[in-house]
């Protein structure tokens, strides 16, 4: 019989253990993870759990009787600590030494942070695990001033809660707008007015010199001129950093993540990886990207449960995110990037905040992004797919479906 390990016992991990079962009625599954928790998505942290909207458990991908309903050795708590890819093993910190036929690598990412003087002190945090989420929303029906780091999705997402909770919020930024690495200065202001609306006070273009604190307790942020900005908490909301020791140890090709090509599989075939530490080489797309979202940790799994078992399939699903904050609603596909994109043009209600913007390149949709408008994700997707120019007319007419708007 053979076994297969998954080390990650995320959503990624939780979801390729569901693919391989539902394809094997016989593989020996074994699925590890350091949290002590079940296998859960992270989205709600920073949304509906973080807010007090919905229950911690409804985040959990699984029931805790499904693992053994379905023959999934899951193991919680306990962190593997190195791979040998010649003796096809895993090594558990508790000394365990699991055998594998294939393994899948779903190591995820965590936190990142920043060196200042008093990143360290009480009352700094970040968000990326649960048991974040938990103390942050404690924090939040206790204070009344708090300093975020970074105008990110979590950063902005965590901002949304602590306004609606009443606390006042000072956000920190090194760009000029919010998410404008991302979304571009044509929807980052967008995000920027929004938050102004509820209130919250950025500094834009900020060098920050470091962490105030008295006592061993944050009390705000230094920037770089001098200026003091006062909170009784800070959180650091500076990105994620892909787990890549655990590849990079054992030998395996490592960039800015774990390099895979189309079906997922890293330099060594027996080796598979997804979700946050996943560097595939997008059929699609034609380059490699790293996708750190909840998508991807939802549908590479099923592509990577087939491969492991021998399957001839590749992942060609275009990158998709999104966020709720306040009362804005958004939806957002394809890719983007700075200079990969000559224009912007808008189909709705940018006032209004009810439309959809999409990046064109050369009169094609190289990405969209649907703002309190729904369904229309699997269109604009089409019209990605297409690779044809489209009618800037009709795109930007509500009246005209989306799918009647390639150019003739």
């Amino acid at each position: 019989m053979a076994r297969f390990v998954i080390v990650g016992a995320g959503l990624a991990g939780a979801k390729a253990a569901e693919a391989v079962r539902e394809r094997s009625a016989d593989t020996e599954i074994v699925l590890v993870g350091d949290e002590p928790e079940l296998p859960y998505e992270r989205p709600p942290l920073s949304k509906g759990y973080l807010k007090g909207e919905s229950p911690r458990e409804e985040a959990r991908v699984h029931t805790a009787e499904w693992y053994p309903e379905h023959r999934v050795d899951l193991r919680t708590g306990v962190t593997a600590t190195a791979v040998d890819t010649a003796a096809h093993t895993v090594t558990l910190a508790d000394g365990t030494v699991l055998s594998y036929d294939k393994l899948l690598l779903a190591t995820g990412s965590h936190a990142r942070t920043l060196p200042f003087p008093g990143a360290d002190a009480a009352e700094v945090y970040t968000l990326r695990r649960a048991d974040d989420a938990d103390r942050l929303k404690d924090l939040l029906g206790r204070i009344k001033r708090l300093v975020v780091i970074g105008a990110g999705w979590i950063g902005l997402e965590v901002t949304a809660a602590a306004r609606d909770a009443g606390v006042e919020v000072t956000v920190v930024e090194s760009a000029d707008l919010p998410l404008v690495r991302i979304l571009g200065p044509e929807l980052a202001t967008v995000f920027a007015d929004l938050h102004r609306e509820h209130g919250v006070d950025f500094r834009f273009g900020a060098s920050i010199a470091g962490i105030t604190t008295q006592d061993g307790v944050a009390t705000g942020v230094e920037l770089a001129d001098g200026t003091l900005i006062g909170g009784e908490a800070v959180l650091m909301a500076v990105g994620a950093a892909p787990n890549l020791e655990l590849a990079t140890a054992a030998g395996l090709d490592v960039d800015a993540g774990v390099l895979v090509d189309a079906s997922l599989r890293t330099s060594d075939p027996d080796v598979f990886a997804v979700g946050d530490i996943a560097q595939q080489q997008h059929p699609v797309l034609g380059r490699r990207v790293r996708v750190e979202h909840w998508a991807t940790a939802l549908n590479q799994p099923a592509v990577a449960a087939a491969g492991m078992l021998g399957e001839s399939v590749t992942y060609d699903e275009l990158p998709y995110f999104f966020t709720d904050q306040y009362d804005l609603g958004m939806e957002y596909v394809g890719l983007a990037e700075p200079g990969g994109y000559d224009e912007v043009a808008f189909r709705g209600d940018l006032a209004g905040r009810e439309f959809v913007a999409f990046w064109l390149k050369d009169g094609r949709v190289v990405a969209g992004m649907n703002v309190n408008v729904w369904d229309v994700v699997d269109a604009i997707k089409a019209l990605i797919l297409s690779g044809k120019q489209v009618d800037r007319d009709a795109l930007t007419d509500p009246a005209v479906p989306l799918d009647q708007v390639l150019a003739s």
